[in-house]
């Protein structure tokens, strides 16, 4: 591993520290390094508050200030090059005279794209990119899925019985696929995820509440499919608790927090929901309806990410089977007693 990998991936680190709290931006890490010694460290702490170079800078002991000037700036994202909720990072870098900045990979974004790197090779700093550039997009998977796809970052989850069954047989009581342990890993990935999606059938019949009760964090945005606004208000998604967007045919508006989305086309709901959850800037969604609405994001590859959760000792001869999940690459798997969680990317987003 190079000094330049080494530094970068001390940046992932420190990214991966604003996780959770700086959504929609992406993480960002970043050091600053004289003669082979790290004199400051950062990462963009919080949402609407100092960038990750911002925060590094402002690091440096008092002693080695006089360094700043000599040093090298580490940065695993472009330096942005607008004003945002804060000033210009690459405007700092600038006014620091650092004379050589390392970047993990181009900021996809619209108002940066380039035009930070631009900026600092114009005042005469040296760039060099990319350093570890896949394991910096990984870092952001989601901020960079939603800038260059025009659409949220989506992974599938659902629970299945040894015999591959997502649900019991129409009028039998809620079946409880996962254990409690899993169950709270479930909830943790709410909280990692900026909203979670349902169809109608799970709203009705399951009842869900779609928080992360079980975990700390943000609760998610609760997203609802019910074109034809048949769902009872009584449903726990319409408590109040949690902003709620219902996509429909029918109706716009809200009231406190409860969003009525209006879709435009009937024919092509997956594709209608994204569009509509990209123009809301939720950059990622967690969904977790039923077989129909599973298998549609499947159908249209409309997916990032698959988590499947399997009972080993749990048979229930009929019921609701699975969906068939296809253009998968199988990663890792996990275990939580008597359950076997199973990860897969979708192998056509590989660029």
């Amino acid at each position: 591993m190079s000094n330049h990998e080494i530094y970068m991936h001390r940046c992932i680190e420190l990214a991966l520290l604003g996780q959770g709290h700086v959504r929609p931006n992406p993480m960002v890490g970043s050091v600053l390094v004289y003669e082979d010694r790290i004199i400051g460290e950062g990462y963009h702490r919080l949402y609407g508050q100092a960038h990750a170079e911002v925060n590094c800078i402002n690091s440096v002991a008092e002693k080695d200030k006089h360094l700043v000037d000599k040093a090298t700036l580490y940065v695993s994202l472009e330096p942005c090059a607008h004003f945002g909720k804060t000033p210009p990072c690459s405007d700092l870098i600038i006014a620091k005279n650092i004379p050589q900045v390392v970047v993990g990979c181009r900021d996809p974004f619209e108002q940066v794209n380039g035009k930070g790197i631009e900026k600092l090779r114009a005042a005469g700093i040296q760039v060099v990119l990319p350093v570890m550039e896949q394991a910096c997009k990984q870092l952001n998977k989601r901020f960079f899925t939603f800038h260059t796809r025009q659409r949220p970052y989506i992974i599938l989850k659902w629970a299945a019985t040894a015999d591959n069954r997502i649900a019991a047989p129409e009028g039998s009581p809620r079946l409880h696929i996962s254990n409690e342990y899993t169950n709270r890993l479930v909830h943790r990935w709410r909280s990692e995820e900026a909203a979670i999606l349902i169809g109608t059938n799970t709203a009705l019949y399951d009842n869900p509440s779609l928080t992360n009760r079980l975990w700390t964090g943000h609760h998610p945005v609760r997203l609802v499919i019910d074109t034809q606004l048949r769902l009872p208000t009584t449903l726990q998604v319409f408590d109040g608790q949690q902003k709620t967007i219902v996509f429909n045919h029918t109706r716009q508006g809200e009231q406190h927090n409860l969003h009525y989305y209006q879709l435009p086309n009937k024919e092509q709901l997956v594709q209608e929901v994204l569009q509509a959850a990209h123009r809301l800037s939720i950059q990622s969604i967690l969904v977790e309806g039923g077989a129909q609405l599973l298998q549609s994001f499947i159908n249209d590859g409309l997916w990032d990410e698959a988590r499947i959760i399997t009972n080993e000792t749990l048979v229930i001869g009929k019921g609701l089977a699975a969906p068939v999940l296809s253009g998968h690459l199988h990663t890792h798997t996990e275990k939580i007693q008597n359950d076997t969680i199973r990860y897969f990317t979708n192998q056509n987003h590989n660029d």
